[in-house]
């Protein structure tokens, strides 16, 4: 009969941390297996020391490499392939004589451990349990004091050997972090930090719960110090306190056509760190409530009121985002942001604008590719421009057989503007000319829909709508599954 298997979670290194399922695993295991580098010694070893006792079968599973410089055919992945499943034909081994094995492991062995390449390969064929550990993740909280998370803030755990790019982007876009595996990539996760203007909420904790323990700052480590056993914490933002300033800054961000999912990993890091959110309320509310944050919602008429009152707040400190639908550069609050800090009286405020996606874009994706080759975009909102200067451009790009992403066709107070563009492009485009009619895209109400231009009924168009027009080039094909695709090929007839 074959012997059992045994992951064991020791913690994140105070033999005090340990469960008392993992000492009794221990206690009746008949062989102990664990990890070691070449020097012989065993950090999960001395964690479970006194629980090892002298009849037991000790197999010291020795790493042929520490870091990614190694002789191996296969390079450092190919030399751990070889070694885990050498190390895994040595247990199985003890496995098929009867024998239990208790393969000792740091924290928890399923989190970043070296046990989980052992359960790959042997747990579909013998019987196995994994005793979880407490994870470092909890260890270095504990050791900080600091809640690492709190009512409906998000943690994100990373490794530090992810790219410096990768690791500045998601530190930017969550609300709290830890990140693993430092010593060689600290240099990395500090530039991280910094990048994406978290370094000083950052702290620093080496070997929590054990010999050595050190707990600072992170900004104040020097990268020497710093060994494999530390992470970077960015603990809960709630009740942190906002930093005093002198002067704030504005930035203006852009939430996409709809929900979270559209928001850029910057944009959610802008967003979380504001003091104030200013904007028109239908978007205010895509974005999260957090405790501590101020909300100022207001009508959608009232663009340069806003733009001016977010300056004014970022002028006695205050870090203020301008939230916006779409891209906020195209037909949106940047330009009246930018328009009123170009003023004196704002001329030391900080304007920062984040792109967003931008209706034009998610509706294109979501027909195929109209927009595959040049296009033009215009709105057909006379409000802030007489209808002659949009006639006289719909004329101008309709003649030069751009496709053309039309913003801003109708609404409740404007009801004939589909109909007069509408007749204007016809006489330029062909009846058949394909249109995209877009509307609430990634929105419960979304409806994408792909008429003719002749046939363009202006009663199914409304504020939440974009329309995508064609050129002599743009294709409908309908595919095998009965859905239509809109494509513009990137090459010109006469190319």
């Amino acid at each position: 009969m074959s012997g059992r298997l045994y992951g064991v979670g020791l913690g994140p290194g105070d033999p005090s941390l340990m469960t008392l399922r993992a000492v009794e695993v221990i206690a009746g295991a008949d062989v102990v297996a664990y990890h070691s580098a070449r020097h012989g010694r065993s950090i999960a070893r001395s964690i479970a020391a006194r629980h090892i006792r002298a009849d037991h079968v000790e197999e010291a599973l020795v790493y042929p490499v520490t870091t990614e410089t190694t002789d191996h055919p296969g390079g450092y992945r190919g030399a751990l392939e070889e070694f885990y499943e050498q190390a895994s034909a040595r247990l199985a081994a003890h496995l098929d004589a009867g024998r239990s094995v208790a393969v000792l492991a740091e924290g928890d062995p399923l989190f970043y451990g070296s046990y989980m390449h052992l359960h790959k390969r042997l747990a579909d064929r013998y019987e196995t349990e994994v005793i979880p550990g407490v994870t470092s993740v909890s260890a270095a909280a504990a050791r900080l004091g600091a809640p690492l998370v709190e009512g409906e803030e998000v943690l994100t755990v990373l490794p530090g050997t992810l790219p410096e790019e990768e690791l500045t982007a998601r530190l930017a876009a969550t609300d709290s972090a830890v990140v693993m595996k430092l010593g060689r990539t600290f240099p990395k996760v500090r530039g991280a930090l910094e990048a994406s203007g978290r370094l000083a909420e950052a702290r620093y904790v080496e070997r929590a719960t054990m010999p050595g323990e050190r707990v600072g700052a992170l900004a104040d480590v020097d990268a020497g110090s710093v060994p494999y056993f530390s992470v970077a914490v960015l603990p809960s933002r709630v009740d942190a306190g906002r930093p005093a300033r002198e002067r704030g800054e504005v930035v203006v961000v852009g939430t996409g056509p709809a929900g979270p999912q559209w928001l850029t990993p910057e944009t959610r890091g802008a967003l979380a760190a504001a003091d104030d959110l200013v904007g028109y309320t239908t978007y205010l509310d895509r974005v999260p409530v957090r405790p501590g944050q101020l909300r100022h919602g207001s009508d959608n008429r009232v663009e340069a009121e806003r733009a001016e009152f977010a300056l004014q707040l970022a002028r006695r400190g205050r870090r203020v985002a301008v939230v916006s639908g779409g891209d906020p550069g195209v037909f949106a609050m940047a330009t009246a942001v930018l328009e009123a800090a170009s003023q004196p009286a704002y001329a030391d405020v900080a304007v920062r604008v984040l792109p967003g996606v931008t209706a034009a874009n998610a509706a294109a994706a979501r027909a195929g590719a109209p927009l595959g080759h040049d296009y033009a975009t215009l709105s057909l909102s006379d409000r802030l421009k007489p209808w002659e200067v949009i006639a006289a451009r719909l004329r101008a790009a309709a003649s030069a057989d751009l496709v053309l992403a039309l913003y801003n066709p109708g609404s409740r107070s404007r009801t004939w503007q589909v109909a007069k563009a509408r007749d204007v492009l016809l006489e330029h485009r062909a009846p058949d000319t394909p249109v995209v009619v877009a509307r609430d895209v990634g929105g419960p109400g979304e409806r994408v829909r792909i008429v003719r231009l002749a046939g363009l009924d202006p009663a199914e168009v409304d504020m939440r709508t974009i329309l995508l027009v064609g050129s002599s080039q743009t294709q409908v094909v309908r595919r095998g599954d009965g859905q239509e695709i809109v494509w513009t090929p990137r090459r010109y007839p006469e190319a």
